[in-house]
């Protein structure tokens, strides 16, 4: 099913951990509008990067998401959060840095472990944080800005 032209409903819910520990990663019908806004808001992100965009992880069942240590409160459980890479582009921090400086309205832009983006958008009618964070490794945890990891 596409959820808008360039993005799949199966790209943004394929994981490798699901399949090779048998997990059924297929999303509630409740979590397909904020699949639809998650489809909607990487492609603004890939018009903006002009170059396509890899998802790494889109939403997680709290099976899978508990199977790769993701936060309880994860934001990939709810469907409008993905974790890409963009290497076209450039390196993650700099695909942060683009991503903010577009001013394309997002709940959290995350420079993660110096490996990837994490991006989220706000769902229905929640307010966009625009937060903008890093984090380098789990001792430090996140800290506020887009920052090099090292």
């Amino acid at each position: 099913m596409q959820l808008t032209e360039p993005f799949s409903l199966e790209e943004l819910i394929a994981s490798e951990v699901a399949a090779r520990k048998d997990i059924d990663n297929t999303p509630p019908d409740e979590v397909l509008a904020n699949l639809r806004i998650l489809a909607a808001g990487l492609e603004q992100v890939r018009a903006v990067l002009g170059k396509p965009i890899h998802v790494s992880s889109g939403y997680r069942c709290a099976e899978l998401n508990a199977a790769i240590g993701g936060s309880k409160d994860s934001m990939h459980m709810q469907g409008p959060a993905a974790d890409i890479i963009c290497p076209g582009f450039g390196p993650p921090l700099e695909v942060c840095r683009a991503i903010a400086a577009a001013g394309i309205v997002t709940d959290q832009i995350i420079h993660e472990f110096g490996r990837w983006t994490h991006i989220a958008f706000p769902a229905p009618g929640k307010q966009a944080r625009n937060a903008q964070l890093t984090i380098a490794n789990a001792a430090k945890g996140y800290q506020p800005g887009l920052n090099p990891s090292a």
